[in-house]
């Protein structure tokens, strides 16, 4: 039972920013520029623990993520996906590297999901979003990874070392 649960620490992290990103702010417009929590996670554990957050876990975040934000469905299930396998698919190069080629690669993961999420939010709403409040989601989820992944290290140090 201890292994099982330590197993799901990866997807209940990623859960957790899944609700930490639907949370009321009350702020005027942090809605639409509020930091995409979620992709930091599946990023982290695809390629740290991907056995741990596979890709259907990837598909199941971003579906909720997609109906708790009320986001076209699917289009954080596609973005997850696709983050997901392409990380997954280039983890030996991320493991041993510094932590600044990790974040680098996170940024520019993090701009192409972002982009195309805009894109394809903007396509089945019938209009466009504004660019300069993704532009700066794109900025405030690069300058969260170091917190995030500093925390998921620190946790997975923790509970999944026997794992």
């Amino acid at each position: 039972m201890d292994l099982w649960v330590r197993h799901l620490l990866p997807l209940g992290l990623t859960l957790l920013l899944v609700l930490m990103e639907a949370m009321p702010t009350h702020l005027p417009g942090f809605a639409e520029i509020s930091p995409l929590l979620p992709l930091i996670g599946v990023y982290y554990w695809s390629i740290f623990r991907p056995d741990l957050l596979p890709a259907v876990m990837a598909f199941f975040i971003g579906l909720l993520s997609d109906i708790i934000m009320g986001m076209p469905l699917g289009v954080s299930a596609l973005i997850y996906l696709l983050v997901q396998g392409t990380t997954a698919s280039q983890r030996r190069f991320f493991l041993g590297k510094p932590f600044v080629v990790a974040w680098c690669c996170f940024s520019l993961v993090a701009v192409s999901a972002i982009f195309l999420e805009w894109a394809l939010v903007s396509m089945l709403n019938g209009h466009l979003i504004p660019l300069p409040a993704v532009l700066f989601e794109m900025l405030m989820t690069v300058a969260c990874y170091p917190l995030f992944s500093w925390l998921f290290g620190r946790a997975q140090s923790a509970l999944l070392r026997d794992a």
